[in-house]
């Protein structure tokens, strides 16, 4: 198993940029798929971005398509996600999680390990 830490958040200004990193250990880190959820205050869990084993990008959620872009370094045992031109919509806790798998990496049930969440608040 592998056990993921994310880092990274904080409270930033609308327009503004984080960098968020998720640090994993235990089983290599390559042997999964890695993917960003965010659940804002009383709201589902959603999808915000996946990348595969090697490094390929999955998919966006629409909403950060063109603002968000996530990366791995397999050297480093990392994944990131870099906000930019963030909104306060895009306020939330922000979860990193490892699949076995790239099928439905849209869907939170096909991660079998996540980290604790970092919070993002964004001010307007």
């Amino acid at each position: 198993q592998v056990q993921l830490v994310e880092s990274g958040g904080g409270l930033v200004q609308a327009g503004g940029s984080l960098r968020l990193s998720c640090a994993a250990s235990g089983r290599p880190f390559s042997s999964y798929v890695m993917g960003w959820f965010r659940q804002a205050p009383g709201k589902e869990r959603e999808f915000v971005a996946a990348v595969t084993r090697n490094g390929d990008i999955l998919s966006y959620e629409d909403s950060v398509k063109g603002r968000f872009t996530t990366s791995r370094d397999n050297a480093k045992n990392t994944v990131y996600l870099q906000m930019n031109s963030v909104k306060p919509e895009d306020t939330a806790v922000y979860f990193c999680a490892a699949s076995y798998s790239s099928s439905n990496y849209y869907y939170t049930r096909k991660y079998a390990y996540w980290g604790q969440g970092t919070q993002v608040t964004v001010s307007s």
